[in-house]
């Protein structure tokens, strides 16, 4: 032990199950504020701002850009700042005061610009949020368990995106603007505790000794290529001594490198194509969140509480098997979920076209034909929700390791997450806005048909790179 007193409850505040339960509930929170508002802003847009009925979906498309647009723009600077500071719990903490103001101004706001501007600062708090809590989560688990972690994680705050817009309708309904927002603030409360409790195994390691050398992502191992043996004795280097060549990176190279040393990593068609998954896994959630509620009032005449209740079809698959499918992805690797998820969301995309088709002739069976074919949606959505982040992880861990030094003492994870903030953000805001511009020319049915051949061009593009040259192509 050290010295210095020790504050109190240092051993469960510290506690891995502490910190990833804070970081999970940060995430929840995040995305459940951004959820909660989505069947409710098409009522805010017409009772609030009165916009006419035919403006209104493309407000609420941007609406839900104007959060990813400033997740885009502020990622990159977080990540910079999380990966030289002494901690990472005060930006931490800065980003809950944002989503506190945030939802003040969209609890009060009667104009668009008021809107604009609360969604504009929730993006800044997910932006910090998401940078800031994986660079946590790595740091407390290491890569040998980031898939499992990341999916029961992930799992779990799903709930927050797409059961936010069930309970936001519900609530809408039963008790106006107040239970909506009223809600929000309680899991506000709830999230600041979590985060004024927590202390970091970095700063755990001040007063116990026993923390060391758990604080450093980089001190944990690293993943293999696939196909290769899982395992490696401790004896053995962390990187063979090829793959190490392979990774290691030349000194000399300009200033906004040296500043910005992720860059190297880029080189890499592993970490792009990984960024490329966690892109169009925002698109799609953007996409069911900014089009399900719409479609849902054009087909079933459905109000906000029914609205929000069709999101319980995709709620449930996502829950049961996030967990699941992170195990697989620690076990088989990321090719394989990557490669199956997208691949099959190609059909059950294009079978959402089939209620607006009307082969079934009452009302009733078309319900429940679009609830159905949207559980299955829910299961590609599970089995697609870590495979980004274990990758990029992975090989970002690998040029770690292969340079040490280069990238600082805590390593370039928080740049890293800054990145995958700021392509996920970018989904969201591309997402909303290209399948509410579909729906609108060309139908609901022929938009989830554009979208079904971007996860089929992303699942080839999985099977090409993601987890190394597959088995296939090598000679």
């Amino acid at each position: 032990m050290s010295s210095k007193k020790a504050p109190t409850g240092l051993r469960w505040r510290a506690s891995t199950t502490f910190i990833l339960t804070t970081v999970a509930v940060g995430l929840f929170t995040d995305l459940f504020l951004y959820g909660l508002i989505v069947p409710v802003l098409p009522f805010m847009l017409k009772e609030r701002v009165r916009l006419p009925d035919e403006k209104i979906q493309s407000y609420v498309s941007w609406l839900l850009a104007a959060y990813a647009g400033a997740s885009v723009i502020f990622s990159i600077p977080i990540g910079v700042i999380a990966d030289r500071a002494n901690a990472r719990q005060f930006p931490f903490l800065c980003g809950l005061a944002a989503l506190l103001a945030a939802t003040i101004m969209l609890a009060m706001g009667q104009t668009i610009l008021m809107l604009v501007m609360a969604r504009i600062l929730q993006g800044i708090s997910g932006a910090i949020v998401w940078t800031v809590g994986l660079a946590m989560v790595l740091d407390t688990v290491g890569p040998e368990n980031l898939g499992k972690v990341i999916g029961t994680i992930f799992s779990f705050i799903s709930v927050g995106e797409l059961a936010a817009p069930v309970l936001g309708g519900v609530l809408h309904n039963k008790t106006g603007y107040a239970g909506v927002f009223g809600l929000g603030s309680a899991l506000l409360v709830v999230d600041f505790i979590l985060r004024a409790l927590m202390i970091e195994r970095k700063t755990a390691a001040k007063y116990d000794k026993s923390y060391e050398g758990k604080s450093n992502s980089g001190e944990h191992g690293v993943r293999e290529e696939e196909g290769e043996n899982r395992e490696r004795s401790e004896e053995e280097p962390l990187l063979p001594k090829k793959e190490e060549e392979a990774y290691r990176i030349s000194h000399g190279q300009n200033s906004l490198l040296r500043n910005l040393p992720i860059l190297y990593c880029f080189s890499s068609p592993r970490l792009l194509v990984a960024l490329l998954l966690a892109f169009v896994q925002a698109a799609l959630l953007a996409t069911f969140d900014a089009t399900i509620p719409t479609e849902a009032a054009s087909l079933f005449d459905f109000d906000s509480l029914q609205a929000g209740l069709l999101f319980i079809a995709l709620d449930i698959p996502y829950l049961l098997l996030g967990p699941l499918a992170g195990w697989a992805v620690d076990k088989y690797g990321t090719k394989p979920a990557a490669v199956l998820g997208f691949g099959y969301l190609v059909p059950a995309l294009i079978l959402l076209r089939l209620p607006t088709e009307h082969l079934i002739s009452n009302t009733k069976g078309n319900i429940i034909l679009y609830s159905a074919i949207l559980s299955l949606n829910g299961i590609g959505l599970a089995v697609i929700g870590s495979p980004s982040i274990v990758e990029a992880s992975d090989v970002v861990q690998k040029y770690n390791k292969a340079n040490p030094g280069l990238f600082g003492e805590n390593g370039p994870y928080a740049q890293l997450y800054a990145f995958n903030s700021l392509v996920f953000s970018a989904g969201l805001t591309i997402g909303p806005l290209l399948s509410g511009g579909l729906r609108d020319t060309i139908g609901y049915g022929n938009m989830n048909l554009v979208v079904a051949v971007i996860t089929g061009i992303t699942a080839v593009l999985s099977f090409l790179y993601i987890g190394g040259k597959p088995k296939i192509l090598q000679r």
